[in-house]
């Protein structure tokens, strides 16, 4: 029980975290410094009671290639355990040809995502997805018809974008896609300056709406507007960036990297073998739902008594997110033959190599490995584990119902 104590004030303590100031990195150039869009998405939240310490770094037309040796850069990366880092690539360049961008765009990305983890591991990462210019890339059209138009060269920057995330399991903060939401709605009200790049104050806004959405994922709607935006307007754009943002948070990966509870199980008698198949998480809470608990990530637990339990697992990432699963498992009275542990596995060598061979003729073979991944063999005597990395793992043989089990060391 004092386990379970003191992960319970582990997890209160985590809870409270919560309400600290969220502290966000902007790194880019002139498409997150022109209208001071940290300083908009910090007023957004402060109006809501959410706090944001901000710093940037945004030196006009800067790439990830500059920015991942720019001293400023690296120096405000390593200045303070950041909640998120914001990355925002020279406006035209993810648009260009794939192979192009996974050359001079996709290598940096990485490596500054790299350079944030390597200061803090429990930093977020979230990919600015910038707009394309009003009426395409005139200057690079010859060369890539593909970006001719706002919608060719949109449909580029989404996808490199997208793929920058997904490359680095990292967020996206989808203002491009909210452009293009507005232009649809009302392509009346001009997102852009003077030279169809930059944002207008209505387009930083609607980028600040976006961001708020992605970074606090609460609706934007409601917040105040901004400098001379009218509030017909500000409302706009806010129902715009809510849309954009919350009808399809899994293409921006918002929470996908969160941890996910998961386990599977097998009784047999009283014991019963847990193979936890959580997702992005470190550490690992068992309550067998009898009192006693365990924080292995995969284990064997034999129940004193027959009965019926509630199982939970709690699955954390070690930087403040958890998640929980709740499994029923009945303990009978009985051990019948259906279930039944016979003998230990007779199994040679072992510790083994490239295979082992087992002794007897069984239907099924199962190797389990420490993440609860299984690997099913039939009637097969000689197991091959050139495909399997070194460690430890469970056997399981099966015949008529009858169970055998052992351990197996690969060397």
């Amino acid at each position: 029980m004092q386990k379970y104590s003191l992960f319970i004030l582990a997890v209160c303590c985590i809870t409270l975290s919560f309400a600290q100031p969220k502290k966000i990195l902007f790194i880019g150039n002139s498409y997150t410094y022109v209208n001071d869009l940290p300083k908009m998405i910090s007023e957004m939240g402060a109006s809501t009671g959410d706090s944001l310490i901000y710093d940037s770094n945004t030196p006009g037309g800067y790439t990830f290639q500059l920015h991942s040796t720019n001293a400023t850069t690296l120096a405000k990366i390593n200045a303070q355990k950041w909640d998120y880092v914001v990355l925002q690539e020279q406006s035209q360049l993810p648009s260009f040809p794939p192979s192009q961008v996974a050359v001079e765009c996709y290598p940096y990305a990485r490596k500054l995502d790299s350079l944030i983890h390597l200061n803090n591991p429990c930093t977020k990462v979230v990919f600015y997805m910038t707009w394309g210019r009003k009426y395409g890339d005139a200057s690079n059209c010859a060369n890539y018809p593909v970006i001719c138009t706002y919608d060719g060269m949109q449909g580029r920057l989404r996808q490199s974008y997208l793929e920058m995330a997904d490359n680095n399991e990292a967020v996206v903060a989808p203002a491009g896609m909210a452009w293009k939401a507005s232009r649809a709605a009302d392509s009346t009200l001009n997102l852009w300056s003077s030279d169809n790049s930059h944002p207008s104050l209505e387009g930083s806004y609607l980028t600040a709406c976006t961001f708020y959405a992605t970074i606090f994922q609460k609706t934007p709607v409601g917040l105040p507007p901004s400098g001379t935006l009218a509030p017909a307007t500000a409302t706009f754009l806010q129902n715009i960036a809510h849309n954009t943002v919350f009808d399809s948070l899994s293409n921006w990966n918002i929470n996908v990297f969160n941890p996910k509870a998961a386990f599977n199980y097998t009784v047999n008698g009283h014991q019963v073998s847990f193979y936890n198949n959580s997702t992005y998480a470190t550490n690992y809470f068992w309550n067998f739902g009898n009192g006693a608990t365990d924080t292995l990530p995969n284990l064997i637990y034999t129940y004193p008594n027959a009965g019926t339990y509630q199982v939970q697992l709690i699955a954390n990432d070690g930087c403040g997110m958890s998640d929980t699963i709740t499994q029923t498992v009945v303990i009978n009275a009985g051990v019948g033959i259906e279930n039944q542990v016979v003998d230990e596995l007779s199994i040679f060598p072992n510790p083994a190599t490239n295979s082992f061979f087992i002794e007897g003729d069984f239907e099924e073979i199962s190797i389990i490995d420490v993440l609860g991944r299984t690997e099913v063999f039939l009637h097969q005597n000689q197991i091959s584990l050139e495909k399997m990395p070194k460690g430890l793992y469970f056997v399981e043989a099966r015949k008529k119902g009858q169970v055998w089990k052992t351990k197996l060391v690969k060397e």
